[in-house]
């Protein structure tokens, strides 16, 4: 399995190199027949098991990695499965594709107070536009895409509930890459973000350490020279609410 239910009778590093095994017996079979999908891993913290492999983004693409499959896979994200995490609704996005990995998005929502996922349809504007925000910034997401792993809830038993949940959960991911589109166009955020990092591309030392040129003697030396750096504002609230700018 993806996890183990006690450590008591478990050799974690053999079921890690077992399911790497696996994964890679998947690849060599997709090969074989001419398959040309994206493989894609859903990071799932919480269950079923008491301590799951696929915890989140970062554990997966570390997985992939350590097993030369990095390659072979990316990730499908399931939002309501990073705030099990206990993680913002769309930072696993945000890490998968940071590191090129994000394959595909299971678009649903969750309650933050509940230890398991209860696969709610979108309707939240913010976090549409914050997740559509990602996809519009690595410039899509082909061959994946956003789709519905959701249900209606217990209560709603009527036909028109279930068109009303899927007619609203596809206005609510358009209206949140409306908004991205928008804010990316104006590039007010991008303006703050790129000031804040402009000495990485200004500065000769910058530069060495960045490119792993430099040497710690170096750094200590200009440590010991240089003035003390003049502060800068990270702008938080600024950003916070310049995106609901664009809701």
């Amino acid at each position: 399995r993806e996890g183990f239910a006690t450590p008591l009778n478990t050799k974690v590093r053999e079921e890690l190199d077992h399911l790497a095994a696996f994964l890679k017996l998947a690849v060599d079979y997709k090969k074989q027949i001419g398959f040309d999908a994206q493989f894609c891993i859903e990071p799932k913290p919480r269950e079923p098991t008491a301590h799951q492999y696929d915890y989140d983004a970062q554990t997966v693409i570390g997985f992939l990695k350590t097993y030369g499959l990095d390659g072979d896979f990316k990730l499908n994200i399931e939002p309501n499965h990073t705030t099990l995490a206990g993680h913002e609704y769309e930072h696993d996005l945000r890490m998968a594709s940071a590191y090129g990995m994000l394959g595909s998005i299971d678009c649903n929502a969750g309650q933050p107070y509940l230890g398991w996922d209860t696969d709610e349809f979108p309707s939240d504007p913010k976090r549409a536009l914050l997740c559509m925000l990602v996809v519009v910034q690595q410039g899509g997401i082909a061959p994946g895409g956003n789709n519905f792993d959701c249900k209606l809830r217990r209560e709603s038993t009527e036909v028109e509930d279930m068109f009303t949940a899927h007619i609203g959960g596809m206005d609510c991911l358009a209206r949140g890459l409306r908004g991205a589109c928008k804010l990316v166009q104006e590039g007010l955020m991008s303006k703050v973000v790129d000031a804040r990092y402009a000495s990485w591309q200004e500065k000769s030392l910058a530069k060495r350490v960045a490119s792993g040129k430099a040497t710690l003697a170096e750094v200590e030396e200009y440590a010991r020279k240089a003035p003390e750096p003049a502060l800068r504002s990270g702008k938080q609230e600024y950003l916070e609410q310049l995106v609901n700018r664009y809701l």
